[in-house]
């Protein structure tokens, strides 16, 4: 394991089970100017600033994305077969193939290739290299991007990680264990989420009693992936971090990676790519344009990115 870089140790409450209990990771605490030199976001996020209307955002998103747009248009179409036979039909079937093809592994597939242009996986012989080069060195940190939680998971009595978190959790606790950098951890409450414990705390408490390898750093007010940006790289500038191995799902990556290396880029940080969930199934081309579950949560995954890389979100 490498020295951890000297900061101030910061000592505040965890909960567990409803009982308070003590940590001594470094907390990435809310500020609400980072850096004077971070980026302000978008047209689109300030907009959303300027009027109050952040927490619309999920709503809006839902609104934007498969399957609602093919049912508002279905109903447009039968309301057209009547008075406009021809037109009616046209767009009955346009909706239906649209619900079709936006539910496949396939359509999900050339997405992620052609229009998010997902990177491929860090090396092995590249992740052999980072285990050297982090070697006497305290300015790497492997940074994990949340996911959503659970707020309670009455399997466990207490809040748990997401699926999608829990899988960035465990990728970024093996590349740390493999490479001797150690983990940081963004996340709070996401916009569509009620205020409670967050994220982070969830995940620190995860890592401590499951891998048993505490987090370094938390930052948990973050509530998407701008401000996962903007508050978690300025924090970390502070505590000697010049370099940041990037951890999240490959969809997410684009969108994400664009975030950081705006702030990165201010703060003169460099960022380095580590994506996972990668994996492709092998179940025949005649399965990968048939609608299943997985094809419909996977594309639908892709289109928001999709609309957050063009509306800057």
């Amino acid at each position: 394991m490498m020295p951890r870089a000297a900061c101030p140790r910061v000592r505040r409450p965890v909960r567990h089970a409803g009982m308070p209990i003590e940590t001594n990771r470094h907390t990435l605490r809310h500020n609400p100017d980072p850096s004077p030199t971070a980026p302000s976001g978008t047209l689109v996020n300030s907009l959303f600033s300027l009027l109050g209307i952040e927490t619309w955002k999920p709503v809006l998103s839902v609104l934007l994305l498969p399957p609602v747009p093919f049912l508002l248009l279905l109903l447009i179409g039968a309301r057209l077969i009547l008075p406009r036979r021809g037109l009616g039909w046209t767009i009955v079937v346009f909706s239906v193939v649209g619900i079709w093809i936006t539910s496949t592994t396939g359509f999900s597939r050339v997405s992620e290739q052609f229009v998010l242009h997902v990177p491929p996986a860090m090396r092995l012989d590249r992740i052999t290299e980072l285990k050297a080069q982090s070697k006497g060195r305290t300015d790497m940190a492997i940074v994990v991007l949340g996911g959503g939680t659970e707020p309670f998971a009455q399997e466990y009595g207490v809040s748990n990680l997401a699926s999608a978190s829990m899988e960035r959790l465990r990728y970024g606790q093996w590349l740390a264990r493999e490479t001797g950098i150690p983990l940081a951890f963004s996340g709070g409450a996401g916009w569509a989420q009620s205020q409670g414990v967050s994220e982070a705390e969830v995940a620190n408490r995860i890592s401590t009693q499951e891998y048993n390898r505490p987090l370094k750093w938390m930052e948990d007010q973050s509530r998407d992936t701008r401000e996962n940006a903007q508050r978690t790289l300025p924090l970390l500038k502070k505590a000697g971090i010049t370099h940041i191995v990037l951890v999240t799902h490959g969809y997410h990556m684009p969108r994400a990676r664009r975030a950081f290396e705006e702030v990165a880029q201010a703060q003169g940080m460099t960022v380095e790519v580590a994506p996972m969930g990668l994996a492709v199934r092998q179940e025949g081309p005649a399965l990968d344009w048939l609608p299943t579950g997985l094809g419909y949560f996977r594309s639908r995954s892709d289109m928001r990115e999709m609309l957050g890389l063009l509306f800057g979100a």
